[in-house]
């Protein structure tokens, strides 16, 4: 499924930033190296599910480079794929601005990659017993790069839940004491957003959950219950507002989420899948020329053999 196409061309606005916090002044480096046209290869040395093309594209396009993909977004690399240094791109343009740019580019894909990774195994682990409910983020992202968090939530098969404050509303335990009641805070809402978009309510308890729905919220959030908890009081809740949405949230880890799942909880929802991830590894290397000695390096990096260039 080609995400990218959800993405306008304004989501890569804020890339000249970033590429100019890199290089703020004179570029030594790429003094060095000058302009003459060359292919770099960027390698994947961990294993995991690739996410970040887009970003990585409009970060070359914007330097005058162009990237030849030979894995998909989305595509799982094995551990012993990722050990062998595999090639997933090559990356043609002068050679400066190949050196400029690999670094931010590398950066999110290994970010986005790492989010994509554990989304998609998080996913597999409720997939495998059957639970057919949605996973799903949070709005704990990283300032200035959420969008990227966010997309590669969806190629690693998660929910991006909201977007940002406008995109539904949701009444947390703030909303609810500042207007001094459920009620009152879910009618003020409505009385703004009309028919066009979903307000969710936090709930502490079975009861909340009821005063939310019977206001005519979209979707409680059952909020740090137990297992034990959630499995009967999301039961109860149903037979009332079988229409009603019910998500789980709060607390929930990749190897408890397993125990809070059951046919009437609708979503899941982790903070953890954008806060804490591993990253995955990457590097981009230009060919090495003949002759030249080859510098064995242990800890990493590694040559471009031929066939990889």
């Amino acid at each position: 499924m080609d995400f990218a196409t959800l993405l306008p061309p304004t989501t890569f606005d804020s890339i000249p930033t970033w590429l100019a916090m890199d290089a703020p002044k004179f570029d030594a480096g790429g003094f060095v190296v000058g302009d003459a046209v060359t292919t770099a290869t960027i390698l994947i040395k961990s294993p995991g599910t690739m996410a970040g093309v887009p970003f990585v594209n409009a970060i070359f396009a914007h330097l005058g480079c162009t990237v030849e993909w030979l894995r998909e977004e989305g595509a799982t690399i094995t551990e012993e794929e990722s050990s062998n240094k595999l090639p997933v791109a090559r990356v043609t343009g002068k050679t400066r601005c190949l050196l400029l740019g690999e670094r931010t580019a590398l950066n999110c894909m290994a970010r986005a990659s790492g989010i994509a990774t554990q989304a998609k195994r998080v996913v597999g682990l409720v997939r495998a017993q059957g639970w057919q409910g949605q996973v799903a983020g949070t709005r704990k992202t990283t300032p200035g790069f959420g969008m990227v968090e966010k997309y590669a939530l969806l190629v690693g098969g998660a929910s991006t839940h909201r977007m940002d404050l406008s995109h539904m509303t949701m009444l947390k335990d703030n909303h609810i004491w500042a207007s001094g009641s459920i009620t009152a805070a879910v009618e003020r809402a409505r009385r703004a957003l009309g028919f066009s978009s979903k307000i969710e309510v936090e709930c502490r308890d079975l009861n909340e959950a009821f005063e939310a729905a019977k206001a005519g919220c979209d979707i409680v959030m059952l909020d740090n219950f137990s297992p034990e908890e959630i499995k009967r009081d999301s039961v109860l809740f149903k037979e009332q507002y079988p229409h009603v949405v019910v998500e789980a949230s709060g607390g929930i880890r990749e190897h408890t989420i397993c125990d809070f799942i059951c046919p009437t909880v609708d979503v899941i929802s982790q903070g953890a899948l954008t806060q804490g991830y591993a990253t995955v590894d990457f590097s981009m290397k230009l060919p090495r020329p003949e002759g030249m000695a080859s510098h064995r390096n242990t800890g990493g990096g590694g040559e471009v053999s031929k066939n990889e260039q």
